[in-house]
C-alpha cells in the first residue's frame, strides 16, 4: 500500500508532541521533586502519597512541640540544680551546727547564712517562665507556688495536676511539675511517736529557730531532715533529666522519620527517563527536519524550503500545496500485505 505524504507527516508531528509532552512533564517532575504532579498521573500512587505527606506533618508538629517541652523542661533543670547546690550548704551548715563544740553564738551566726539559703530557695521555688507562669504550681500557673498564709507559714498554692504532651506517636512527656515535687514535703515523728507532715520550708524555718534558742536536741534532728530534703531535689532532678533525654530522643526519632519519609516522596524521579527524551527529542527533530527538506519545494519549484526551525510545528509554515509526493521526491514506498 502507499502512505499519503499527509498521514505521513501527521504521524511524525504527532509522536514528536507525545516525547515533548513526555520530556516537559519529566522536567517538571525533576524541578519539583514530585513524581506525581496531579493524581491522575497515578492513582495508584496518589493515596500513599497524601498519607506519607500528612504524616511528615505530624512528625514535624511534634518536633514543635518537643522543642517548647525542651524548654520548659530546662527551665526546671535550672532551678532544680541551683536548689539542690543550696540544700547541698544547708546541710553542711546543720551538721556544723549539730557539733557540740558550737556555742549559742556560733550557732546565731550559722542562722543568719541559713534564711539567706532560705530565701533563696523560696524564690527559686516560685520561678516564672517567659510567659510570667509559675514552673511549680502545677496546672495553677498563675499563682505562686508558695505563699505566707495567715498563720505566718510558708506552704504552697499550687495543684498536683501533671499535664502530659505527646511526642510521638505512642510517647508522652510530663511538661509541668508540682512545687512538692522538688520542694517536697516529709513526714516528721515527734518524741511520742506521732506522725505529723511538715512542709519544705517549715523544715527550715524550725532549724533556723532552733539555731536562734541554741536547741540542739532540734538541731540534731535537722540533720536527718535536711538530708530528706537533699533526697527529695536529687529524685526530682533525676526525673526532669529522664523527661529532657526522652524529648530529646523523641525529637531526634521525628526529624529522621521526616527525612525518611521525604526520600519516599522524592524517590524514582526518573532522571534516566530525562536524559533519553532529551536524546531522542533532537535526533527526532533533526531526522524530521531532513525530511521536510526533501518534501517540501518552494512555489517556484527551483530550490528548497528554508527550514530553520528544529520542532516538530516547522511543518505548518509550509502550505499544504506545496508538499511533494513520495514519488516526486524520489522515494519510493512499497506495497505489502494490510
Amino acid at each position: 500500500m502507499e502512505m499519503s505524504t499527509n498521514l505521513y507527516f501527521d504521524r511524525a508531528i504527532s509522536q514528536m508532541g507525545v516525547t515533548q509532552d513526555r520530556l516537559a512533564k519529566t522536567q517538571t517532575q525533576l524541578s519539583t521533586s514530585k513524581q506525581v504532579i496531579k493524581p491522575s498521573d497515578a492513582p495508584d500512587k496518589s493515596a500513599t502519597i497524601t498519607r506519607l505527606k500528612s504524616a511528615i506533618q505530624r512528625q514535624d508538629t511534634y518536633v514543635k512541640t518537643i522543642n517548647a517541652v525542651k524548654d520548659k523542661l530546662s527551665q526546671q533543670e535550672t532551678a532544680a540544680t541551683n536548689a539542690s547546690t543550696l540544700i547541698d550548704r544547708l546541710k553542711e551548715l546543720t551538721v556544723q551546727a549539730a557539733n557540740d563544740t558550737y556555742n549559742a553564738a556560733d550557732r546565731k551566726s550559722i542562722d543568719i547564712e541559713v534564711r539567706q539559703l532560705r530565701d533563696q530557695l523560696l524564690s527559686l521555688a516560685n520561678t516564672q517562665d517567659l510567659n510570667g507562669n509559675y514552673i511549680f504550681s502545677g496546672s495553677r500557673v498563675g499563682k505562686l507556688a508558695f505563699a505566707t498564709n495567715q498563720e505566718g507559714k510558708l506552704v504552697y498554692q499550687g495543684d498536683q495536676t501533671i499535664n502530659a504532651v505527646g511526642v510521638g506517636d505512642q510517647s508522652a512527656v510530663d511538661v509541668n511539675r508540682a512545687g512538692t515535687n522538688p520542694f517536697d514535703k516529709l513526714v516528721r515523728t515527734d518524741a511520742a511517736g506521732k506522725k505529723e507532715p511538715v512542709g519544705f520550708f517549715q523544715v527550715i524555718d524550725d532549724l533556723s529557730a532552733a539555731l536562734q534558742n541554741n536547741k540542739p536536741v532540734d538541731i540534731q534532728r535537722a540533720v536527718g531532715e535536711v538530708e530528706q530534703l537533699q533526697q527529695g531535689m536529687s529524685d526530682s532532678l533525676a526525673s526532669i533529666g529522664a523527661a529532657s533525654n526522652k524529648a530529646e530522643n523523641q525529637a531526634s526519632l521525628a526529624e529522621e522519620n521526616m527525612l525518611r519519609m521525604k526520600s519516599m516522596l522524592s524517590q524514582d524521579i526518573p532522571t534516566e527517563s530525562l536524559r533519553l527524551h532529551q536524546i531522542v527529542l533532537p535526533a527526532v527533530q533533526a531526522t524530521f527536519a531532513a525530511l521536510v527538506a526533501a518534501f517540501f519545494w518552494a512555489a517556484d519549484g527551483k530550490r528548497p524550503v528554508s527550514l530553520s526551525c528544529t520542532t516538530a510545528y516547522c511543518v505548518s509554515m509550509v502550505p499544504r500545496e506545496q508538499r511533494w509526493t513520495p514519488a516526486q521526491a524520489g522515494i519510493h514506498t512499497r506495497s505489502g500485505p494490510n
